[in-house]
This record gives C-alpha cells, sequence and structure tokens, in this order.
C-alpha cells in the first residue's frame, strides 16, 4: 500500500461565508441518508459529471457524480489510499486522478472506511463516450462493482460555433446546435429514461421533470447575479475559496429546491457583504482568475496571497458556468430538449476551443482581472487545445497567465513551495509592473 504524503502547509481555506458552510454541512447530512436507501433495496447510480441529473432527480433515483466524490476524497486527504489500491492492483501512478479515484474506492477491501462512511455501492453506473481513457476507467468500475449495470450515453461530434453564445445559452438556446444534433440528444435522454424505467421500475413523470428544471434556472438566475456582483465591485465581496464550494457542493444538488433557495442565499449573503461595505480582501489590489479545476485538496493555497501580495483569487469557472452556461428559459413546448442542447453546448466547450476561449476573455474583462492562474493536469486527456488557445487568447489580449502543473485530486504530485513561488512570480514580475504604470 503506497503511503499518504503528509502535509507540512495548511489545506484548509478561510471561510469567509456562512453559505459555503451551510453547503457543505447539508451535502454531508445527503449523504448519510443514501446508505440506509440503498441497503433498503433502492435502485442507486454513479454518475460521470455530465450525466444529466436531472433525470435522475425527476425519477428519485438517488445518484452521486464520481468526479463530485473525487474532490471529497482529495479535501479528506484520503486520495493517495485509493490510489495505493490501483498501484497494488498493477497500475501504474499516472492515470487520470480526476476519473480514477471512484475505480480506486471499487478495489477498497474495506470501504466503509471511506469519507464519511464509503460510497454505497452502485446498481448503476452511467457512462459516456467523450474520452477514451475515461471509458477504460468507468468500464474497469463496472467491472469492480460487479452488480452494477452500465450504461453509456454517446456525444455527437458536430459543433456550431456561435459568437457571444453566452448571450443565448438561457433564451435562444436551439441556436447553439443544428436540429439534427438536438434530435439526437433528445433520443440519449429519452433512451435513458426507457432504460431506467426498465431497470428501476420507476416511471419517468414530466411534470416533475418540469419542476426539477424550474429550480435548475432558479438557482442558475441566483449565480448569474452572484457572479455579477462579484465582477462589478472592486474590492470583491467573496472569493473562490468561498465561491467554489458554495457553488459546487449545491450544483451536485442541482434541480432541488433547496440547490435554488441555497443560490439565493449565497446571493443575499454577498449582497449584503457589498451593501455594508464588507470586502473579502480589505486590501485587494490584484484580482486572480483560477482555470481548472478546484485544488481540491489544499484550497487554503487561494489564500495565500491576499495579506502579502492583496491579491485576491475571484474568479472561478465553477461559478462562471453556472451563471452562464446551464439555465435554460421558455423550454415549455419540449423540456427534454431545452437539456439536451446543455450537453451539446458542453461538448461544444470542451473541443471547440475558440468559442470557449472568447468567454474565458469575456469573463475576465467583466470580472476586471489582472492575471491568470491556469491549473492543467499532465495525465488529463482533454487539456490539450483547450488550454492552450485559452492561453493565447488571454495573453494577446493584456492578462497574463502563469500555467500550474499539477493534479487537482493527487496531494502527492504538489509541491508547495514550487507552485507558491510560481504565482509570486506573476504577481511581482507581471503583474505589478503594468499596475504601476
Amino acid at each position: 500500500m503506497a503511503e499518504e504524503k503528509k502535509q507540512t502547509y495548511e489545506t484548509r481555506s478561510i471561510k469567509r461565508l456562512e453559505s459555503s458552510k451551510t453547503a457543505s454541512a447539508y451535502q454531508k447530512q445527503w449523504f448519510h441518508t443514501l446508505r440506509p436507501r440503498v441497503e433498503a433495496g433502492e435502485p442507486f447510480a454513479l454518475l460521470c459529471a455530465d450525466a444529466p441529473m436531472e433525470i435522475f432527480r425527476a425519477m428519485d433515483i438517488p445518484f452521486v457524480v464520481y468526479q463530485w466524490w473525487t474532490a471529497i476524497c482529495a479535501a479528506k486527504q484520503m486520495s493517495g489510499t485509493y490510489y495505493g489500491y490501483m498501484k497494488d492492483a498493477g497500475y501504474r501512478d499516472d492515470i487520470c486522478s480526476y476519473c480514477s479515484t471512484i475505480y480506486g474506492c471499487a478495489l477498497d477491501p474495506h470501504p466503509e472506511e471511506g469519507p464519511w462512511g464509503g460510497l454505497p455501492e452502485p446498481s448503476i453506473i452511467i457512462t459516456q463516450s467523450e474520452c477514451s481513457v475515461m471509458s477504460k476507467i468507468e468500464n474497469l468500475m463496472a467491472e469492480a462493482y460487479d452488480h452494477a449495470e452500465q450504461y453509456t450515453m454517446h456525444r455527437y461530434h458536430e459543433p456550431v460555433i456561435t459568437e457571444n453564445w453566452w448571450d443565448k445559452a438561457f433564451e435562444h438556446y436551439t441556436e447553439l446546435s443544428s436540429p439534427e444534433r438536438l434530435d439526437f440528444y433528445e433520443r440519449e435522454l429519452r433512451d435513458l429514461i426507457a432504460f431506467l424505467e426498465q431497470k428501476t421500475g420507476r416511471m419517468f413523470d414530466m411534470n416533475k421533470f418540469r419542476e426539477v428544471m424550474d429550480n435548475v434556472n432558479e438557482q442558475d438566475y441566483w449565480y448569474r447575479k452572484t457572479r455579477d456582483l462579484i465582477a462589478e465591485n472592486k474590492p470583491a465581496p467573496a472569493v473562490i475559496s468561498d465561491t467554489v464550494n458554495a457553488v459546487m457542493q449545491a450544483q451536485w444538488q442541482r434541480g432541488t429546491k433547496w440547490a435554488a433557495e441555497h443560490a439565493k442565499g449565497l446571493y443575499e449573503e454577498v449582497k449584503q457583504r457589498v451593501d455594508e461595505n464588507n470586502p473579502a480582501v480589505p486590501n485587494e489590489r490584484i484580482r486572480l482568475m483560477w482555470i481548472g479545476r478546484g485544488l481540491w485538496f489544499n484550497l487554503a493555497f487561494y489564500n495565500y496571497f491576499e495579506e502579502k501580495y492583496g491579491a485576491a483569487f475571484i474568479w472561478s469557472m465553477y461559478l462562471g458556468l453556472a451563471a452562464d452556461a446551464y439555465g435554460r428559459f421558455n423550454y415549455e413546448d419540449n423540456p427534454l430538449r431545452a437539456l439536451g442542447t446543455r450537453f451539446s453546448m458542453i461538448t461544444d466547450f470542451l473541443h471547440m476551443p475558440p468559442w470557449n476561449a472568447e468567454w474565458f476573455l469575456k469573463e475576465a474583462r467583466h470580472n476586471q482581472i489582472d492575471g491568470v492562474v491556469l491549473l492543467t493536469s499532465e495525465n488529463c486527456m482533454n487539456n490539450g487545445d483547450f488550454y492552450y488557445n485559452i492561453v493565447k487568447t488571454l495573453e494577446d489580449n493584456g492578462f497574463p497567465v502563469c500555467m500550474l502543473r499539477a493534479d487537482p485530486a493527487d496531494a502527492k504530485k504538489w509541491n508547495q513551495e514550487t507552485m507558491t513561488a510560481a504565482v509570486e512570480d506573476l504577481i511581482v514580475n507581471r503583474i505589478e509592473p503594468k499596475l504601476k504604470k
């Protein structure tokens, strides 16, 4: 068994918002309700992050998104344990950790010792044909959980590039995909529903699904207002050590009334800080943008540069994408088709670099960003052109970028001194000279 690396630096972030604490507490409480339901014989599904959780929500099928579980394992400093199980099973140690942590959990001979009592054994695994590495990991996971039935959803790779897509995503989303592509995604969702009805005996209720979609729209409406508050106020009323946690915990409850109400509460708390002139970092001089997955095992990293440099990480793609990409208004004719457009758009976002780079540039300008830190994991197959074009677009438009090559889930591959020095170099040698001009 591989030994977990002992940390010599603070990893817990400063929590300034009650909304962040509330989200964590709720998610933990919710998780503890899963095991009794599974033990009572209810179906339990593992989903990849892009799977249509709204369908499962409408059918009241309990589920966990396994990339979220990766983040929980990393935050609890337990990832190394699971990578050790994979290494003991003969696998190399540079497999994509973000997707493979759950496979390590499947190999754990004592799953009850995992975070929060461990993950219940699934009966359904929903996978996607997005990435060959992810697909192989998901196949192995399905074999390890030998009582689980694997169902694979497919992608339609015929992108429709649309400038300023963020202005159309909520109310004019059909303009972002071809009719043929929308037909494909609607069929994918209907086929998934048919599989779930047969597998679980639970029937899909369109009225319930409409309620779920309404809750999603309300949740993302408040996220958009929160994003705008942070973007338009200097110093910022909140930083990402709070918003990443508050947003992402609630996103895994997307479609519930609690998630919508929590998003409203987050907005109201941030608005109160604006009204009371209570900034997150009172000495803020520099506004930083974090691109990439959250540094789940070391969220305190975002706070390290505040006191010394007045540098505040105010932007992450979690709040940004929630604000611009998830809501779907005016879907009355066909809510399934509206949901399908989101998967269509996510495919474009990942695979059409000019499209996503322009969005990051828009967000950098809107949030009055001074510099960008981009986390790229060398063991992820989706990091090639996606990040190259973002860096080039931002740099060409005057936003200096520092790239950190590290794993967002594996603390063993993180060097605190090297990464801190890289961000300090960005601040001292690339940002501060521009501010003095």
